[in-house]
């Protein structure tokens, strides 16, 4: 059987054949499932990378805020520092003077309204003792004594006191230790 054009029709199926079968150039290739599964790992893999950075540059953020907070705490807790350690020798000289018998009433209130309102600030005298351990954390030895067994290492006598301010040293107590 012809065509109009003197062409059988079976030569043109036989053409139609050949050309299902030559790969077509143009065409896109579909992705296997095995290549589609290995893609989404990856995309995936990469996902859980950038959550995993978020979280620590979040978490980093959180202690830079928090870090940030406690350094501006301290710093107006110890704004005053430079100004207590000021007044720390006219509380000796309050101290010395309120052993002599003349100390005056009058200069008593004045040396408890000055104490009141550097306590009030968070100034604190560091206690020490005859017989306590000597401690170079708070104490700085101005001399050794020898004063038997029983004191070996420890305060004898407190030359001069120590001070805190919320809760950090400013100044050690000087003492003489017994060796």
């Amino acid at each position: 059987m012809e065509n109009k054009d003197g062409v059988q029709n079976e030569d043109i199926l036989q053409e139609d054949l050949n050309d299902t079968a030559k790969p077509n150039p143009n065409a896109v290739q579909m992705p296997t499932m095995a290549e589609l599964l290995d893609e989404i790992g990856k995309v995936q893999d990469q996902a859980d990378a950038l959550k995993d950075k978020y979280l620590r540059q979040a978490a980093e953020f959180e202690n830079f805020k928090r870090r940030t907070v406690r350094e501006k705490i301290d710093t107006i807790q110890m704004a005053s520092r430079d100004t207590m350690a000021a007044l720390i020798p006219v509380l000796d000289d309050f101290d010395r003077a309120s052993k002599n018998e003349q100390f005056t009433e009058g200069v008593n209130l004045v040396y408890q309204k000055l104490l009141n309102a550097v306590t009030s600030k968070g100034l604190k005298a560091v206690e020490t003792n005859p017989g306590d351990d000597f401690d170079p954390e708070f104490h700085e030895a101005i001399t050794q004594i020898p004063a038997g067994e029983a004191l070996f290492g420890k305060v004898v006598v407190t030359i001069e006191k120590g001070y805190t301010l919320n809760e950090k040293l400013i100044r050690h107590a000087k003492v003489v230790v017994g060796n």
